[in-house]
């Protein structure tokens, strides 16, 4: 509210400082930036509001605004070309350095070496910053071609196999045709790979298989009749022995007619004694079926 103020009644002849103290202060109080900052909003207001005054173009506080100030816009490029075209800033080597950062960036290596060639040819101050800059841009350049044209081979098993074939004198060729011909028994290179690998394959399955399997495999198709093992039932020599059980009841007839006498717990009736609730289950009107051969007990 006090920059707000002071802006707004500002009678004094230098307003850019007014503008200049509310950025950084802004930046110091708010050093993450963001949305509740509104940096981007002072800038905006701050270099429309000094766009009218020549007197501030070669001035390195108002530049430096300007140049915040692109750091928010879309396309920063177009911000320096029109800073370019106005003259503002123009004989200061922060717009120059600050530019050609930006197109090294993006690898626009030819442009931003013309940013600095002009502004050394208008020898912005301080020259001597400039410079420092211009010969680090170059030496970034030049480390990046040697890094460039030092690329490694593609595939360093073709260079050591054409330069140094391996031949063996096991991997024998075959002749096509009936012609009879005689074949060189050496390979080089992919060839000699793969025979090796047949080879080393061919080896490992050998001593892996056994010469004679330890069981022997049923063929329905050879096998007879009598060969086939068939299961025979057998007669239980004696019965399974009766588990030892506790409150276990004798089999019965259950539908005898008793009826079964539940006690709830009940309310206390209001002369004090207690009684208890008889339920009474009807009788079903079924009959279970037994088996006459089935004996009483188990």
């Amino acid at each position: 509210r006090e920059f707000e103020s002071e802006i707004r009644f500002y009678s004094g002849d230098d307003p850019l400082d007014v503008w200049d103290r509310y950025v950084r202060w802004t930046e110091q109080s708010f050093p993450q930036g963001g949305k509740e900052s509104n940096l981007a909003a002072i800038l905006e207001r701050a270099v429309k509001a000094l766009n009218n005054q020549q007197r501030y173009y070669k001035d390195p506080r108002y530049l430096n605004l300007w140049l915040k100030f692109g750091n928010f816009c879309n396309e920063p490029l177009d911000l320096y070309s029109y800073l370019h075209s106005q003259e503002i800033g123009t004989t200061l080597a922060l717009l120059y350095i600050t530019w050609a950062e930006v197109l090294e960036a993006r690898g626009n290596f030819k442009k931003a070496d013309i940013i600095f060639q002009e502004g050394l040819q208008r020898k912005a101050e301080p020259l001597d910053k400039l410079q420092s800059f211009h010969r680090q841009f170059q030496t970034r350049v030049s480390r990046q071609t040697l890094l460039g044209l030092e690329e490694p081979p593609e595939d360093d098993t073709a260079l050591l196999e054409a330069a140094e074939p391996q031949r063996s004198s096991l991997a024998e060729l075959k002749v096509r045709g009936k012609k009879k011909g005689i074949a060189p028994i050496s390979r080089v290179g992919s060839a000699l790979k793969a025979v090796n690998q047949t080879r080393s394959f061919q080896t490992v399955t050998s001593q892996q298989l056994p010469n004679k399997p330890g069981f022997a495999v049923f063929d329905e198709n050879s096998a007879s009749g009598s060969e086939v093992p068939v299961l025979a039932s057998q007669p239980w020599m004696a019965p399974p022995a009766a588990r030892a059980g506790e409150n276990e009841l004798s089999a019965g007839p259950w539908n005898s007619g008793k009826l079964l006498t539940l006690t709830f717990p009940p309310q206390r009736p209001r002369g004090g004694a207690t009684s208890g609730v008889e339920v009474s289950y009807p009788v079903p009107s079924f009959t279970p079926y037994v088996e006459e051969s089935a004996q009483q007990q188990m």
